[in-house]
């Protein structure tokens, strides 16, 4: 009797529905009006604007700078506002913000203008740079963080390195090097994680487990948190000054610092936006023991990333890869009524790979687009 009243309360309201004009799809429409209306101002605005140099190189940046943020940097932020959901956020943004202004101001002195961190600086076998500043912008250039933008919303995490730069490169062979390097640098961080939190475990669940964290912990926190955001920078930065000049002027270099340091605030007063739940998920990542020890592998990575080479990587992959490793080394390790959780993790790790490999066909893809020399390489490679 009670299925049966509960299954025509269900048909009454579906019949409801149908009678009121309720509609997902323009319930979808209405609830992201705002950011649908931004994606389309985008897209007439770099038609508008394509053949007007300097506006469209804006443009794409503008659109670059933000979806980086909101998606790559909370590979090396998200466990830190994870794990300091109490704090106030601006106390965060100017933590996290400040060390961005420092090292991008670095990369500029230290550099001539360069704020990439020399990583657009990488030249093909006959001496060519590897990823010029272009004389002119196609419009798949332009586009392209726009589509990341899209990309984000749905909180997927792709790689902003590989979809952005691959427009720009000048040989199918910056794509590949781009690309091996990524999965060498997510093979590193899924064992290396795997390896950690099985050798640590018995030590994890010992203290972690019973104990609240020391005061001590929030300080070692912040500190490496900050070493990896710095290290990030140097690795990323790259993937929004590609759209501007490799040696930037005194007012092109506060156009480029300070729009990402507010936005950085923005993003810290949305605690993440939702492309923060793919941090969240993940087991423990709260507990402010656990996102340090997160950050201090993923820091140790990057370093060793940043001194083997200037090519340009997907830190994204390096995210999923720390993330997923450690996931199955946590469920492995657990036994609860004589059963292993590995399915669950593998299960997590593997819609984080799909979502990557996703990005990454849409990166050739607009690569190939955008650029013949790549449409036609890709082509030849394909046997085309």
């Amino acid at each position: 009797m009670a299925a049966k009243k509960k299954n025509k309360l269900v048909l009454e309201s579906s019949i409801s529905m149908k009678k009121s004009g309720v509609n997902p799809f323009l319930d979808l429409i209405r609830n992201e009006r705002v950011f649908l209306s931004i994606v389309l101002l985008g897209f007439v605005a770099s038609a508008i604007f394509l053949n007007n140099f300097r506006v469209a190189m804006w443009i794409g940046f503008g659109f670059a700078a933000y979806s980086a943020i909101a998606n790559d940097s909370i590979q090396t932020i998200g466990t830190f506002i994870g794990s300091n959901l109490k704090r106030k956020w601006y106390h965060l943004w100017l933590f996290i913000g400040g060390i961005f202004l420092i090292t991008v101001t670095a990369s500029y002195i230290i550099f001539d203008g360069d704020v990439s961190w020399q990583r657009l600086a990488s030249m093909t076998k006959d001496g060519r740079e590897l990823f010029p500043h272009p004389s002119s912008f196609n419009y798949l250039q332009i586009a392209a963080p726009i589509v990341l933008l899209i990309i984000t919303r749905m909180k997927m995490p792709v790689s902003t390195t590989i979809l952005l730069l691959s427009s720009f490169s000048v040989q199918a062979d910056g794509i590949t090097k781009m690309l091996m390097k990524s999965v060498g640098g997510y093979g590193i961080a899924f064992v290396a994680s795997i390896l950690v939190w099985t050798t640590m475990n018995t030590l994890i669940k010992k203290y972690f487990s019973k104990r609240k964290p020391r005061k001590g912990w929030v300080t070692a926190q912040w500190i490496i948190s900050g070493l990896l955001w710095a290290v990030w920078i140097m690795q990323d930065a790259a993937n929004i000054a590609v759209y501007l000049p490799r040696q930037l002027s005194i007012g092109e270099f506060l156009g480029f610092s300070l729009f990402i340091f507010f936005g950085l605030g923005f993003l810290f007063y949305q605690r993440g936006d939702r492309i923060q739940e793919i941090v969240s998920e993940k087991t423990k990542i709260s507990d402010v023991r656990a996102a340090t020890l997160v950050d201090l592998v993923y820091a140790l990575i990057m370093i060793y990333h940043l001194i083997d080479s200037t090519i340009p990587m997907s830190t994204t992959w390096v995210f999923l890869g720390l993330l997923g490793g450690r996931e199955i080394a946590m469920n492995y390790m657990r036994n609860k009524k004589g059963n292993r959780h590995t399915t669950k993790a593998l299960r997590v790790a593997g819609k984080d790979i799909m979502y990557a490999f996703i990005g990454l066909v849409i990166s050739i893809l607009l690569a190939m687009g955008g650029n013949e020399d790549i449409r036609r390489e890709v082509m030849s490679i394909l046997g085309f």
